[in-house]
């Protein structure tokens, strides 16, 4: 079964979880819908087994369910009672989000793009470091690896494709800039965003709980070093 109401969908994903699609695109106020929906998720899976941790991303929550425990109409209709509750709640206030500060060293062997990427916008590298670092970036959500936050939305004048050919591995904490978005490597990984700086703070730590620094909903500001 799929549940679909205004621009909002239900649909199965695979055999052991549901989509609830809220919209389309990387809007702020959508996401801030996803992110209370995910957290009213949180709190009836707490309650109901039939329902695992909400995983949020720009425009959707993927909910883990039993489908064993009952019919995948009952988890559906259960889900869809949820999102009414949440967009009725219009006059519920949003809990203040958790701002972080990123001492960041730009250019360089840090950044070795920033030149580039300058040029590609007729701005000198000093131009793209202002610009950057006058932005609060929100915490869309965490993909691709792990603790791996996207950011966004990076200013029209500094936003850039991504690069042709990804390079094979980057330092842990580079700073990069894809499309609109920008982001922090979490580790030593592969990267396609073109590098413009990096920070020593440390974002994912399997010791720590949670492992990941940065969560749904956060703010991230820049803070040019060196």
């Amino acid at each position: 079964m799929t549940r679909t109401r205004a621009r909002r969908r239900i649909v199965p994903f695979g055999d052991s979880a549901l989509m609830v699609v809220l919209g389309d695109g990387v809007d702020p106020v959508l996401n801030a819908r996803v992110h209370r929906l995910a957290a009213a998720v949180r709190r009836l899976s707490g309650n109901d087994p039939r329902f695992g941790s909400p995983v949020p991303a720009y425009a959707s929550v993927l909910v883990p369910t039993d489908i064993h425990a009952t019919s995948p109409d009952d988890l559906i209709g259960v889900l869809s009672d949820v999102v009414d509750e949440v967009d009725g709640d219009v006059g519920a206030q949003a809990s203040e989000p958790m701002l972080h500060a990123f001492p960041t060293r730009y250019g360089g062997e840090a950044g070795p793009d920033l030149d580039e990427l300058a040029a590609v916008h007729d701005l000198r590298p000093a131009d793209v470091i202002e610009i950057h670092a006058s932005a609060d970036y929100r915490v869309y959500f965490l993909g691709f690896a792990p603790g791996f936050a996207y950011l966004g939305r990076v200013p029209d004048a500094i936003a850039t494709p991504r690069r042709a050919v990804p390079r094979q591995r980057v330092a842990a904490g580079s700073v990069g800039i894809g499309r609109d978005q920008t982001g922090i490597y979490p580790f030593e990984a592969p990267a396609g965003w073109h590098l413009i700086g990096r920070t020593d703070v440390t974002l994912w730590d399997p010791a720590a709980d949670p492992p990941a620094l940065l969560a749904p909903g956060d703010r991230v500001r820049f803070v040019p070093i060196g």
